[in-house]
Parts: structure tokens; sequence; C-alpha cells
């Protein structure tokens, strides 16, 4: 009983002091920010036939869908063109913020706003990978992503050095006046009725919410006189960010155990067959000579099959071990960027190898990032000596802030 009491209490101890997988977290957002950064920006000459008030799914018929199922879609707002332009760009804005980890807290939200808005205008575009972005991006929010490779972590960084040396910092003045103009936006849309309340408040409780608790930790950082305030909105912190990151984990698995134990019902999987036929349909060939070389030997064809099914039902079983789940996680990605290329789905790929990143060893990711610092470096300094970067903690040591929702960062 003690040494069970003893491992429980080193267990919460381990949820609530420390926001777990900092770098997974921020590889997560970097991967779905930077692909759905890319997809707007590749689709803005044709956002109008997209998602644009004169779009084949009219206006209309996407206000009807919209008041049956209650999707959240600022698009149904208005159905003037400077409205949708608006929203476009700050959808592009926000998922470029977002991307470099700047004001991540509020970023992320609106970054959510515009995932949402697009998405559920027009339904019937998109693919499996929107899915998944779908359901990252509200994820995200409940996520302390922006702990490293972020514009929030170095101005932490900085600040603490400053601290360090005996130098005053002033107060934060962009992230309350984010917070004050995200607040009258807000306001103006519940006054104009614009925000669907729904049960228990709907969307209206969950956006005043989120604004409340960001000006709450803003307020107890600035003015608590005492450390227990702020060491308590911290550990909720933490147990949120774990919670959701457990989420996020869980539904990677879900969608590759439903995936496989699907396709092992179906008799083209199980005869070996089925990667034939996309690799022939006009739709999924940019590259005929490539799907033609691919599909004209039976036994890659046969193996890719079973390979798929094997992989997809097999991985939410490796996940106790590092060394088999690597391998898999692995091939996965691989796999994922030959569909990107073979069968020119890219951002349905860029979609699933984000989400699985959050499988990564901690250690990979470390290494990659500081090669991503010193290649960084090297083209800062025009290709003569590498500049030091900023200092990454030890391995296995945390680095927090004294406060760190201060200013609204991660």
């Amino acid at each position: 009983m003690t040494r069970f009491a003893s491992t429980a209490a080193r267990g919460i101890a381990k949820v609530t002091e420390s926001a777990l997988g900092p770098y997974q977290s921020a590889v997560i957002r970097i991967g779905f920010a930077a692909t759905w950064l890319l997809f707007l920006l590749r689709e803005f000459p044709h956002r109008q036939e997209m998602y644009g008030p004169d779009s084949p799914w009219s206006w209309d018929l996407a206000r009807q869908l919209v008041e049956g199922n209650h999707a959240f879609t600022v698009l149904m707002w208005s159905r003037g063109q400077i409205w949708f332009e608006t929203v476009y760009v700050l959808a592009v804005l926000s998922s470029a913020l977002l991307l470099v980890g700047w004001r991540t807290r509020a970023t992320s939200v609106v970054f959510m706003i515009g995932v949402l808005s697009l998405q559920n205008r027009s339904v019937f575009i998109g693919d499996g990978g929107d899915n998944v972005l779908h359901l990252m991006a509200i994820y995200l929010v409940f996520v302390r992503c922006a702990q490293v490779w972020s514009l929030d972590a170095r101005r932490d960084r900085r600040e603490r050095a400053s601290r360090a040396r005996g130098e005053r910092t002033g107060p934060d003045r962009a992230g309350p006046v984010l917070w004050a103009v995200l607040g009258i936006a807000l306001a103006v849309a519940t006054g104009a009725g614009r925000v669907d309340g729904g049960f228990l408040g709907g969307w209206l409780t969950v956006l005043w919410g989120l604004w409340a608790v960001q000006g709450l930790w803003w307020a107890v950082g600035r003015f608590a006189r005492t450390a227990e305030p702020r060491i308590l909105l911290d550990v909720v912190a933490n147990l949120v960010h774990n919670a959701a990151l457990m989420v996020i984990m869980a539904e990677a698995c879900l969608i590759y155990a439903t995936a496989g134990w699907y396709k092992i019902q179906g008799s083209r999987w199980q005869d070996g067959t089925a990667v034939y036929y996309p690799l022939h349909l006009e739709s999924f060939s940019p590259w005929p000579a490539l799907s033609d070389l691919m599909s004209a030997h039976g036994t890659i064809v046969m193996l890719v099959t079973y390979g798929t099914v094997l992989v997809q039902v097999a991985f939410p079983f490796t996940l106790f071990n590092r060394r088999v789940k690597n391998v898999l996680l692995a091939a996965m990605m691989t796999e994922h960027a030959v569909i990107a290329v073979v069968l020119g789905l890219p951002f349905f790929s860029l979609a699933m190898i984000a989400a699985d990143s959050v499988f990564l060893p901690t250690s990979f990711l470390r290494r990659l990032g500081g090669r991503a610092a010193r290649v960084r470096d090297r083209l800062l300094s025009g290709g003569g000596r590498a500049v030091p970067g900023p200092r990454e903690p030890a391995a296995g040591v945390r680095e927090e802030p004294e406060h760190p929702h201060v200013g609204f960062t991660a």
C-alpha cells in the first residue's frame, strides 16, 4: 500500500508540476499551422469558388445546413464580399503567427475560429486530412504548445536573462492590447446576436470563458502579491495541457485503428489489390508515369496493401515498446510522404504527419531542433561562422518562466 501511494504521488506530481511533451507540442503546433497556411495560400486564387459568397455551395444552402447542425462559422454572419475577404486574411495571418509562436494562447483561438469557419462553410470540400485538422485546431487551444521553438519562448528567455542581470523589464503591452481588441470584437459579435448560444451557452460560453481565463492569468501575474495564486493557475494549466495531449494521442491511435480494422473487412484489402485502383484514378494521378510504374509490379502492390493494414492495426499496440513504435512511426510517415507525391494529396499527408509527430522521441526532436538552429545561424551569419543561438535546456532539465502565462505566452 505504501509503494502504491508513493507511485500515485509521483504520478500526480508529474502531471501537475510540468506540461509534458514540450517538443512534441511544439512540432504539432508548427505542423498543423504550416499545413493550414500552405493550403490557404495555394487555394488563394480559388477562394471564391471554395468559400466565397457566390460559390457553388451557395451562402443560403450553407446557412440552412449550419442552422440545422449548429456548426460554428463566422462566415455566416454576413454574405458580403468584404467580410469574406477579412475572415480569409485573418485565417492566413493567424496561421502564420501560430507557426512562429507569437502570443500563442490568443492566436491559437483565432486559428481555431479560422479553421472552423472556412471548413464549416463548405463541408463538401476536403478529405480526411481536413477532419484531422478540424479536431486538432480545437485541441491546440488547450495545449501549451509554445514552450520551445516559438517567439513566446524566446521572449521569456530574454526576460529571465534581464532579471538575472538585475535589469528592470517594462510591462507587457502587446498582450493586454491584443486581449482588449479580441474582447471588443467578441462583445460586438455577442451584442449583435451572431454567436450561437446553444446548449449551456455553446460557443458563446467557450469564447468568453477563454477570454476571461487569459485576463485572469495576466491579472494574477501582474498584481498577485504571493506566489500561491500563480502556482495554482500553473497547476491547472498543466493538467489541461496534459489531458489535451493525451486526447491528441488517443485521437491518432483511434484514426489508425479504425482505418486498419475497416480495411481488413474489405475484399480488395484482403486479396492485396486495394492500392492498385487509386493509382489508376485520374484525380489521384498527378504523375501518371510514376503511378504506372508502381502498379505494374504486382508484388509491390501486394506488399504495400498488406503493409498498410498491418502498420495501422498494430501501431496502437506498439506504444508500450519504444523501439517497435519508432519503426512503425517511421514507416507511417514514409507512407504519407509517398501518398503526398504519388496520389497528389500533400495536405492530407502533412496533416497526418503532424498528428503522428506527437509520438516522436524527445531526443530526436532535440537533435532536429539543434540542427535547424545551426542552419539558421549559418544563414544569418552569411555562410560564415555560426552565431550561437539561444541555449536549450539540458536533457531532463526543464526551464520554465517564473510566470508562464504573463503576457499571454504558452
